[in-house]
């Protein structure tokens, strides 16, 4: 028994309806597992599908492709598509990102879905390609049509377990943190150089997550008398810590954020932190980054001997040079 959908193009107003069932799932992040069963064919065969039938809209018989062709096209063209839509989105203020790669997938397989609807519309009824049902076996099937079937179905097993590999699986990108110092003015360059004993002196501390978890740090703050010195032996230049203070320290618990180029949607923590300093010279303000918990220390105590080992144990190291008169 045979029965063929020749009233209306099933498969497309199907895979249609199936693009917009998603929408609620990935807006709400409504179910991991049914978003991702509905999503993997979403992604690997019906834009490709849909774009396949604008192709190639007749029947075999009429100089088109057969079952076996349509679905190894359909899947190829769909993961062309996905990957030309990441590629134009890494170019774009939106970045490369679950929103924007759905929606923009979604938008392009519902054109291709009306662009279908009109070329099944506007081919003959006899020439249409059309879905049929076929529940008992008349006609011998050629050992060559068997093989590939086995082969396709073994490549989208294949390309299914890929792309579940790839969702469930850690991110390996470049993992790091943003540490930076910002003056009174928001701005990255203008540090006061000069100041006054007792003078009151705020800078921002800001902090962004690169690392693909949830990181608790602690910032250290140091105030550091160092000198140079020329080692005849060894022919280099010798740092020598004449005193090192302990000022301040902070914890901060962040959450991952992605790296996209528009900075006023990246999550940070930021913090006007005020300090003066009591001590005439020139000093070193150094503002040490620790991903591990930190010890306590004491501000009256003469850390000299211990913070070269401090700062070289740091994660990140940012300074300022200030003269205090």
């Amino acid at each position: 028994m045979n029965i063929q959908f020749e009233k209306s193009p099933i498969d497309i107003i199907l895979f249609m309806f199936w693009t917009i069932i998603l929408i609620p799932l990935v807006l709400f992040n409504i179910s991991d597992i049914l978003r991702i069963t509905l999503g993997i064919p979403f992604l690997l065969f019906i834009p490709g599908y849909i774009l396949i039938f604008i192709l190639f809209p007749r029947k075999k018989e009429y100089k088109s492709i057969q079952g076996v062709e349509r679905i190894g096209l359909s899947l190829g063209f769909s993961i062309v598509l996905d990957s030309l839509v990441g590629l134009l989105l890494n170019y774009t203020p939106w970045g490369i990102r679950l929103e924007s790669i759905f929606f923009t997938i979604f938008v392009l397989t519902e054109i291709f879905g009306v662009v279908a609807l009109y070329r099944w519309k506007t081919t003959s009824k006899e020439q249409r390609f059309t879905i049929a049902l076929q529940t008992s076996n008349t006609k011998p099937v050629k050992k060559i049509n068997v093989l590939l079937s086995v082969i396709l179905a073994f490549s989208i097993i294949a390309a299914t377990i890929s792309i579940i590999y790839i969702i469930g699986a850690p991110v390996t990108g470049e993992s790091f943190t943003e540490f930076y110092i910002l003056s009174s003015n928001q701005d990255e360059t203008l540090f006061p150089q000069d100041i006054l004993a007792g003078q009151d002196i705020n800078f921002t501390l800001g902090l962004i997550n690169h690392e693909y978890t949830t990181m608790d740090y602690t910032i250290e703050i140091w105030l550091v008398d160092e000198s140079i010195q020329y080692n005849r032996t060894t022919k280099e230049n010798m740092t020598i810590y004449n005193h090192a203070w302990f000022m301040d320290k902070m914890d901060i618990r962040l959450d991952h954020t992605e790296i996209t180029n528009n900075k006023n949607q990246t999550k940070k923590w930021e913090y006007t932190y005020n300090f003066n300093i009591n001590q005439i010279g020139l000093f070193k303000l150094t503002f040490l980054l620790f991903t591990t918990p930190s010890e306590n220390f004491d501000p009256n105590y003469d850390y000299k001997e211990t913070i070269e080992s401090r700062i070289n144990y740091a994660y990140r190291e940012l300074h300022l040079w200030l003269y205090v008169g």
